[in-house]
């Protein structure tokens, strides 16, 4: 696993040791990126169920000012700060150790892009995760912030285990890749 573009490209990257974390595979993170490439540059990012943290480090390497990890598996969150150890990378970033949840709760800034993507087996994080981030919109995203889950695709599960709404949040745009599926949402502007 590398960083596919800006500062740190090609540099490789550690995933946890175990079957316990599924990272994103290089193409669809590729073309995530591809997508959000506009939007990145002095972004706030964060990366729930961060993982290997892969996906927060492209962002930092392509330009975000800011990136939260949030994580609490243990082999996870050390594969996060050795990845950004070795890539020296010191600052412009957070780490949560804890459930997505408390971290949302705490945090006190809205973000511009929230990635997240919970073991798929976890069905009920996705909704839990969705509904806190809609319910308090206001606080926790940006007036044009992108809210992007990662999921089984629908060739593998049959049905997205994403509802289409969430409150005002939206689901604008899916993307297929093997396996996996990429869901865009935003916020619905009222009229």
């Amino acid at each position: 696993m590398r960083v596919i573009a800006g500062t740190y490209r090609s540099r490789v990257l550690q995933a946890p040791a175990g079957m316990a974390t599924r990272p994103t595979g290089d193409r669809l993170r590729e073309r995530l990126f591809n997508i959000l490439a506009p939007c990145i540059p002095r972004a706030r990012f964060a990366d729930l169920f961060a993982g290997s943290g892969a996906i927060g480090i492209e962002a930092i390497s392509r330009g975000a000012s800011h990136v939260v990890f949030c994580e609490k598996a243990p082999e996870a969150l050390s594969a996060i700060r050795l990845n950004l150890q070795t890539l020296g990378i010191r600052e412009g970033f957070s780490i949560f150790a804890g459930s997505v949840v408390a971290a949302l709760r705490k945090n006190t800034e809205p973000f511009d892009i929230v990635f997240l993507d919970p073991p798929y087996e976890q069905a009920a994080d996705y909704g839990e995760t969705l509904r806190l981030l809609a319910q308090d919109a206001e606080r926790l995203l940006a007036p044009d912030a992108i809210v992007i889950a990662e999921h089984a695709s629908t060739r593998r599960l049959k049905s997205s285990p994403v509802a289409e709404t969430y409150g005002p949040l939206q689901r604008y745009r899916t993307l297929e890749q093997g396996e996996a599926a990429l869901s865009f949402f935003r916020i619905e502007q009222q009229s």
